[in-house]
């Protein structure tokens, strides 16, 4: 050990280590340096410790100078710290051979298994071991991106990397704040959240531990989709899955440059970013024509009324593969809902809550004819003005032999539904709606008429002794596969399809033209 620490000194003595010859235990590839190494370990662990410290002592006081004795000290530290950082590495070596030998799946399955983590216990198996590590670096394992969190800890360069690492195996991404793991993407719970009401979710705080220039490092910027447009748009090019949830600091031009790289794109869910609904649209239909799923939940709900009906057609004619539509918490009238319920012929799942002009007007004679009769889900919660006699005449379309494919219809409302004459007048358990009516003859829906308590509560489950049975979900997911199904003509001749209303007349203006109903196909389709 003396020779280890302090070579340099000719006046100490040296002790004779051990050669191969003299041990014919030892390997005759052995160094100099492994033999003192074997020396020095094979120090008996029931010695004192204070032997060791006596015998350093005696090496600090035979040093000439004290300059001498700190190179020694520094010496024997920069040693131990070496020794110790050998025997890591070889214990992480042992590891992951034994690893490689118990572990019973082979690499490929490995990887597979991967694969379907999310990014975070990914990267938690990727530090357990080298073989997991290995297997984690393929890029098959980052394939479906999802870096959301409850509270802000990704940045612009984790995303920038996960996308490298993925290569040309990228088709899925999702990013930002999701609030709660009680909340899913497409249910009715609002996703929309603010970084400024963190305190809320998981007692985090902006005052917490770390310093603001720590939290603002992990906080997305505008900029953290730019992978996807980078190097001629090649990441963008293989997405097809993008959901970005209550990335504050995204705007419209990022956010549309993002859209521009994504042609092939088949699944779009926006939750509580800053970005207008028409503009947004306008970049779905002119890059995203394979479209077949769009959510988009507003971040100030009610307030945005951007959309026009140009818009509305442009997407119908440019996106026909679209089966889900989700636009929550936007100014929409009736008679742009029309265009898009009606226009898209492969519709299935339609969600409007929380949409502050629908008055369900939009609902008239939509069964019959193209467009509408397909849906299995419609979404109408928390529509302010939604009226009452409209839904009645709804349900009177579906007793009637309309909608055949609805399994699922939400009218519940924290504020009631509207009345015909006055929508400040609300209706709270209404006579005229034949919810018991339309539960016997088609027991396969179900359906939620849920109202204040200050009202009269509607409680489907407790009305009637049969049970109403569902095998219905409402993942966000639910009408992500398109149909091309044969189109099923109404020939019922109720009073409700004999009204041939478009939409909310009061907002109309001139120099918009409002696309009346007929035997045939409405005129600005594309075939």
């Amino acid at each position: 050990m003396d020779t280890l620490l302090h070579p340099s000194t000719s006046s100490m003595a040296k002790r004779p280590c051990p050669s191969s010859a003299e041990n014919p235990m030892l390997p005759s590839s052995f160094s100099q340096m492994d033999n003192l190494l074997l020396s020095f370990l094979s120090l008996s662990d029931s010695s004192p410790p204070v032997s060791l410290d006596l015998s350093f002592d005696r090496l600090l006081e035979s040093a000439p100078s004290d300059a001498d004795q700190s190179l020694l000290i520094d010496r024997a530290h920069n040693l131990g710290s070496l020794l110790l950082r050998a025997a890591n590495r070889s214990a992480r070596k042992r590891a992951s051979l034994h690893n490689s030998i118990a572990w019973a799946l082979p690499p490929d399955l490995t990887i597979k298994v991967f694969s379907m983590l999310d990014s975070q216990s990914l990267c938690y198996a990727a530090a357990t071991c080298s073989m997991f590590n290995k297997c984690a670096m393929d890029p098959l394992c980052y394939a479906n991106i999802d870096l959301t969190t409850v509270v802000p800890k990704v940045n612009n360069a984790v995303v920038s990397t996960m996308i490298q690492r993925a290569g040309k195996s990228f088709r899925s991404l999702k990013l930002g704040i999701v609030p709660g793991p009680t909340s899913s993407p497409g249910s009715c719970q609002p996703l929309v959240y603010s970084i400024r009401n963190s305190v809320d979710v998981s007692s985090f705080s902006w005052n917490d531990k770390k310093t603001r220039q720590g939290k603002e490092s992990s906080i997305l910027t505008r900029s953290c989709l730019y992978p996807l447009s980078g190097d001629n748009g090649a990441a963008g090019t293989l997405l097809r899955r993008l959901h970005l949830y209550n990335i504050e600091r995204m705007d419209n031009a990022s956010f549309c440059v993002a859209l521009a790289a994504c042609p092939s794109l088949l699944d779009l869910e926006i939750v509580g970013l800053h970005v207008e609904l028409r503009q947004t649209l306008i970049s779905v239909s002119s890059n995203c024509h394979l479209i077949e799923r769009l959510f988009f939940e507003s971040s100030k709900t009610g307030r945005d009324d951007s959309l026009k009906s140009p818009t509305c057609v442009d997407l119908v004619n440019n996106c026909p593969n679209i089966s889900s539509l989700s636009l929550r918490g936007f100014k929409l009238q009736d008679y742009k809902v029309r265009i898009l319920v009606k226009g898209f012929r492969k519709l299935k799942y339609a969600d409007f809550s929380t949409s502050y002009l629908i008055s369900g007007t939009f609902l008239r004679n939509l069964g019959s004819g193209f467009g509408g009769n397909l849906l299995e889900v419609l979404i109408l919660r928390d529509c302010m003005h939604l009226k009452e006699v409209e839904v009645a005449r709804f349900l009177t379309a579906v007793l009637a032999g309309d909608f055949k494919f609805l399994q699922y219809l939400d009218i519940s409302n924290r504020e009631g539904l509207a009345s015909e004459g006055d929508w400040y007048q609300r209706s709270y358990n209404s006579s005229i709606i034949p919810l018991k009516q339309v539960l016997e003859v088609r027991p396969n829906i179900c359906l939620l008429a849920e109202f204040p308590s200050e009202g009269c509560y509607i409680d489907i489950d407790h009305m009637f002794d049969s049970d109403v049975n569902s095998e219905i979900s409402l993942p966000s997911q639910l009408s992500s596969h398109t149909s091309d199904g044969s189109l099923l003509m109404s020939s019922s001749e109720s009073s409700y399809n004999s009204d041939q209303g478009s939409g909310n007349e009061e907002y109309q203006v001139s120099g918009f033209v409002i696309y009346e109903e007929s035997s045939d196909e409405v005129d600005f389709l594309v075939v």
